[in-house]
């Protein structure tokens, strides 16, 4: 995997990444790595990129206080908006960036969790987390905040959520 680095994000990746994003048609973009960027300037997060070849292909963010579902509140780490742009995936750069979250996240606690999409959108991430070693928390598929009640409805959008965690390797020496 030559040429890619992870790095900490700057103001100038959200523009490049919301722009590759753009092109591959999500909307909202712009927004939310604009929120992501409040809290990353405001100490809540840790951006990072991975450049592949000098180009911004990816980010992810690591919350040391989880922001929601089952571990917030709790003091374990979330990793939140993993994303590889399409033109980049399948080449280890998601995986690069995952370490590299872990990594961050074990500076903070002994586990770590995430959210996951539970629409066709998500399956790579879905499998990708199962092989790296998360398992669902067992509180439920979860819409927006809550969980979602037995045989209630729900849309399957990207609020509709499973949570996973994993324990981490200590961060000490």
């Amino acid at each position: 995997m030559t040429d890619t680095v992870v790095r900490p994000m700057e103001y100038l990746d959200t523009e490049a990444l919301a722009q590759g994003e753009r092109e591959q048609g999500w909307s909202g973009s712009e927004e939310k790595l604009q929120s992501r960027w409040a809290d990353l300037q405001a100490g809540k997060a840790v951006g990072l990129v991975v450049e592949y070849e000098g180009v911004p292909a990816g980010y992810i963010f690591v919350y040391p206080e989880g922001l929601g579902g089952p571990f917030g509140g709790r003091g374990i780490p979330e990793i939140v908006d993993f994303n590889v742009l399409e033109r980049y995936r399948r080449r280890g750069i998601g995986t690069a960036l995952m370490d590299a979250a872990e990594r961050t996240a074990a500076g903070y606690g002994d586990r770590v969790y995430l959210a996951v999409g539970l629409h066709s959108g998500y399956g790579s991430a879905q499998r990708m987390y199962v092989s790296r070693g998360y398992v669902p928390d067992g509180s439920g598929v979860w819409y927006g905040e809550a969980v979602c009640p037995a045989y209630g409805a729900c849309r399957n959008d990207d609020d509709l959520v499973l949570y996973f965690s994993k324990p981490l390797p200590s961060a000490g020496p």
